[in-house]
């Protein structure tokens, strides 16, 4: 995935409300918004991506526990571990588990949604390339 040399178009340009996406957006749209913006930031990205079995299941190939947050993003400013969720979407169990034991560590972990859009991109911004 190329790093872009400019914002997302139509994401970061109009942020000048404090609701800047849809709350319909799917998970992989919201991902991808914030894959775009961490990039244009400078960030680095990491996201274990799942396949779909013939059978139509989706797997993620991993060893440890599951329920990891779905984006580290890592840049001069920090790391960050994020969990995505729809506007409607709950953590399970396994997602609750790694926040607790991440935030006792003292990292930086955040459970995003897309009405949090404009603080996300605050955040990013802070890891910005000079």
């Amino acid at each position: 995935m190329p790093v872009r040399d400019r914002p997302p178009a139509g994401i970061v340009g109009r942020m000048t409300t404090r609701r800047v996406l849809p709350d319909n957006l799917t998970e992989a749209q919201f991902q991808g918004a914030i894959v775009d913006l961490a990039q244009y930031y400078g960030w680095r990205i990491f996201h274990p991506r799942t396949v779909r079995t013939i059978t139509g299941h989706h797997l993620t190939a991993y060893t440890g526990h599951a329920g990891f947050p779905d984006l580290v993003l890592a840049s001069g400013s920090g790391v960050i571990f994020a969990e995505l969720k729809t506007a409607k979407g709950r953590p399970t169990q396994a997602q609750q588990a790694w926040r607790a034991v991440l935030e006792a560590g003292g990292a930086e972990y955040y459970l995003w949604r897309p009405a949090d859009w404009w603080d996300i991109e605050k955040r990013l911004r802070k890891g910005q390339r000079k």
